[in-house]
């Protein structure tokens, strides 16, 4: 965040008169962003700098630009200035007239406290340098609900999610599927149903230049009715069922036949979602499922989550998006330096202590809750 805010600033302080921003506050707290947003924005307004910021946060085009021009599909889908747009009709120019999206129904929470489908405790594990990404890290997920962990990014978020999919190595802790330990292996992952919806699926989790079909059934193709013998597979019956679940997942895709690699980023990661959610999942381990993805995809995926998590999943949301955080989340956690640093229900979870938090101004947070607590006890 810090290295975004100073590439930022040198830019502004080398008085370029036009600037381009490509989403700019990717891996900056909520009020990083406002703070240099208002600086760009104010710039602007004096006449000293024309930018064109490029990002998928509403709230940034409504509370900082003046037009809004809309790319649906690269191409260009329409325009205009802020003021004079609704909601309602930038979200149409980005899915498409007479469409409409998907909603994340939440039903009624099904989580109790007497058990939990993922517990953690005490985890360990050292990034690619060999410092430490995460430190003593404790959390359990409930069935019926979905934990959402907030953070800028590089703050052990992605060795959590390949530690709990078994790319990364455990140095000391525990983990608990069902009241079991754990350790990720294929036959425990089918066992407990505990699947993952990584970041970039198609460099993580699917073989690019097999079709769609195939990455399809990677989870079952060794069973019944895919398997037919030790090493032969059922083809008629792997594409037959790729197709139910294109159609109940809306990928789009030539044929069933076409390589995963040729599909949008969307369709790969509604593809690899129709794997993961299509075999009963117990628990889900989803790390930004939306990165990268257009307005119509991101909800479809969203909606796919809460509905698995109105079901009965215990859902692990690991995610920069706070604003996908704060929709989707009945418990909210922060994660900063390898740490968990915040817990909060969603329900009543407050941006602007998430963002300090995201910031590592936990002692600035602290003290203000004590001088608000000496002022009420006055």
């Amino acid at each position: 965040g810090e290295k975004q805010k100073l590439e930022i600033c040198k830019q502004l302080y080398l008085k370029n008169k036009i600037l381009f921003l490509d989403e700019p506050t990717s891996v900056l707290t909520p009020q990083e962003a406002d703070e240099v947003l208002t600086l760009v924005r104010n710039l602007a307004t004096s006449g000293q700098l024309t930018a064109l910021m490029i990002t998928h946060k509403f709230r940034e085009v409504t509370k900082f630009a003046d037009e809004v021009t809309v790319l649906r599909n690269g191409k260009f889908a329409g325009s205009g200035k802020v003021a004079e747009l609704t909601p309602a009709q930038m979200a149409e120019m980005m899915i498409g007239p007479g469409k409409t999206i998907r909603k994340a129904a939440r039903s009624e929470s099904t989580a109790t406290q007497s058990g939990s489908h993922l517990h953690l405790t005490g985890l360990h594990a050292l990034d690619e340098t060999g410092i430490a990404a995460l430190e003593d890290l404790h959390l359990h997920v409930h069935p019926g609900e979905i934990v959402g962990i907030a953070g800028v990014s590089g703050n052990g978020q992605t060795e959590l999610v390949e530690v709990l999919a078994g790319q990364r190595t455990l140095q000391s802790g525990e983990i608990r599927v069902h009241g079991e330990r754990y350790k990720p292996t294929r036959s425990n992952i089918n066992r407990h149903k505990m699947y993952t919806l990584p970041e970039e699926p198609l460099r993580n989790t699917c073989v690019g230049q097999m079709s769609v079909a195939q990455n399809m059934a990677f989870r079952h193709f060794d069973r019944k009715p895919f398997a037919l013998a030790r090493l032969f597979v059922n083809g008629r019956a792997i594409r037959r069922s790729a197709q139910d679940l294109i159609a109940r997942y809306r990928v789009k895709t030539p044929a069933t036949t076409t390589p995963i690699r040729d599909l949008s980023g969307g369709n790969v990661q509604r593809a690899v979602l129709a794997r993961e959610l299509s075999g009963g999942v117990e628990v889900l381990v989803a790390a930004n499922p939306c990165f990268g993805l257009d307005f119509e995809a991101a909800a479809d995926i969203r909606a796919h989550i809460m509905e698995a998590r109105n079901r009965g999943a215990a859902v692990l949301l690991v995610s920069e998006d706070l604003d996908e955080v704060m929709e989707l989340s009945d418990r909210i956690f922060v994660m900063f330096d390898g740490k968990l640093v915040y817990e909060t229900p969603g329900a009543s979870a407050d941006i602007a202590i998430i963002g300090r938090h995201m910031a590592g101004h936990t002692e600035e947070i602290a003290a203000s809750s004590l001088q608000r607590a000496s002022r009420n006890d006055e």
